[in-house]
């Protein structure tokens, strides 16, 4: 492919915010008709380098040209222009509006008159193009998220993009529909697009990607690597300089009293529906309990029933044999009820780090006492002795490798993997009896990923009971013990040493006693 003209090149691009130098001179290329995977840890500058490039950033040295000639993009409507479309990782759709009316959004055309099934017809036939199947009618609210993905795509297709810029494009997916979206991406490939390729998931990038880049610490330390030319462990090395153990050696298990049952739980979800339909595990000390299952099967509203964010239409949560949430203990939700838990051992690793795991206007300082300020040598009768409470901070912030500036800054500037060890380092320091650790490792780079793992084992050493939810098989079969398997609000199972097939079956509506009863999984 070396003959294969060049989509965009990117010359020594600088790009500098106060106090950190996110890009330094970076070169970056991509040929037309390529998938193009960019790969650093968290804070590498990935996303810098490709705001840059769609124009909500300006670089402060450096060049970049489209199609073999220079450009200055100081917009994402410039970048368009050129034929430069970017797809965040967190959507930028109006729920209340349709598929088409999104689209359209903020184009010259239509100006006075809409023609909205003329446009829906169009929609629909680039949809069916590129096999990006959604009813243009459909309002964003009612769409999945891999519904809503295909949505931000065509978007940028029917601008005339040429080059697309992917961010963290399966984060949000599910097996099923990643592999719908890889189909997608080598039809557009096959048609001649550009695809710059953002991940963590080195798999997929094996998978997926033509050529790899990768960046660490605002620097290139590979330049457009073939796929077919590297391994998962050699591109793990030139991201976090150093080498990445994949398997994880873990103790045999060794389960002593019962710290959390659940016992017929159910709830409803945000709209007044069933999401839990009679729910019951059990979590022992010194174990790593998983929970597997498809995005939207209940698994949030668990986490939140348990940790009292959510109440409970029934059944019980019990910690310790004693029935914390449901039973005599029904009620309206309140803070009181969550400093019950707190006090009773229960720490929680929310799904969403940013406007449930932390204050991002707050400082790393108060965001790291949050749950100790009552409790002395914080708490100084009616107020919060600040020297101490720096003094946990700064030993948090060594302890758990936080890369942060200060103190004082605001946990907004984190990156997510900062943000991911903030979080774990209050919930760990406060030594709890129980962990809800709610897709503690999505969203993170290779070496970050690591050390939550090891983390967590700890925890499991110390005697601490986990109840792991994640979306990753991989991570829960290398990290559980044992993993019960959800799909609608339902449990479909138990299994202690299952194969990923078995699981996934039972994560698409198949219940553990069928499979052995038909022969598709061991008695």
């Amino acid at each position: 492919m070396s003959g294969v003209p060049l989509a965009v090149e990117m010359r020594a691009i600088r790009k500098r915010f106060p106090g950190v130098l996110a890009n330094d001179d970076v070169d970056f290329e991509l040929r037309q008709g390529e998938i193009h995977a960019l790969l650093g840890e968290n804070g590498a500058g990935k996303s810098t380098l490709m705001n840059v490039l769609s124009g909500l950033y300006r670089q402060d040295g450096g060049a970049i040209l489209v199609n073999g000639l220079p450009v200055n993009l100081h917009s994402p409507r410039d970048a368009i222009a050129h034929g430069i479309g970017m797809i965040h990782q967190h959507f930028m759709l109006v729920p209340t509006q349709s598929v088409t009316e999104n689209i359209l959004l903020g184009l010259d055309q239509p100006r006075f008159l809409m023609r909205l099934a003329a446009y829906e017809r169009v929609i629909a036939d680039l949809g069916a193009q590129y096999g990006l199947h959604v009813d243009p009618r459909s309002k964003i609210w009612q769409l999945s998220v891999g519904e809503q993905q295909r949505v931000e795509i065509l978007k940028m297709l029917y601008r005339g993009a040429q080059v697309l810029i992917m961010d963290e494009p399966t984060a949000v997916l599910a097996p099923q529909e990643i592999e719908g979206l890889f189909k997608t991406l080598r039809a557009m490939v096959a048609e001649g697009k550009s695809i710059i390729f953002i991940s963590h998931k080195l798999h997929e990038v094996m998978a997926i990607a033509d050529r790899i880049t990768v960046l660490r610490k605002g620097k290139v330390t590979a330049s457009g690597v073939p796929a077919t030319e590297t391994s998962k462990g050699e591109l793990a090395r030139l991201m976090v300089g150093r080498e990445v153990l994949f398997h994880l050696e873990k103790k045999p298990s060794n389960p002593g009293v019962l710290v959390l049952e659940l016992q017929d739980l159910q709830a409803e979800n945000d709209k007044g529906l069933p999401a839990l339909r009679g729910v019951s595990l059990q979590v022992r000390s010194g174990e790593i309990v998983g929970l597997a299952g498809i995005a939207g099967n209940g698994q949030s509203e668990l986490a939140e029933v348990i940790t009292g964010l959510r109440p409970a239409s029934g059944g019980q949560v019990l910690i310790d044999g004693k029935a914390c949430i449901g039973g005599q203990a029904r009620g309206p939700r309140s803070s009181g009820l969550i400093r019950r838990l707190i006090r009773s051992g229960v720490s929680h690793i929310p799904e969403d780090r940013t406007h449930v795991g932390t204050a991002p206007n707050l400082s790393v300082t108060d965001n790291v006492i949050m749950k100790s300020y009552r409790e002395q040598p914080i708490a100084r009768g009616w107020s919060i002795d600040s020297a101490q409470a720096r003094l946990r901070a700064s030993a948090l912030r060594e302890s758990y490798e936080i890369m942060v500036p200060t103190i004082e800054t605001p946990v907004r500037l984190l990156s997510g993997g900062n943000l991911q060890r903030l979080i774990l380092a209050r919930e760990i320091s406060s030594q709890p009896r129980l962990m809800i650790a709610m897709q503690p490792t999505r969203g993170l780079d290779v070496g970050a990923i690591e050390g939550v793992h090891h983390l967590l084992l700890a925890q499991r050493e110390a005697g601490a009971a986990i109840l792991l939810v994640s979306e990753e098989l991989e991570e829960l079969l290398s990290l559980s013990d044992r993993v019960y398997v959800i799909y609608a609000g339902e449990i479909m199972g138990e299994v202690r040493e299952a194969e990923a097939a078995t699981i996934g079956l039972m994560m698409t509506g198949s219940h553990l006693s069928d499979l052995v009863r038909e022969g598709a999984a061991p008695a």
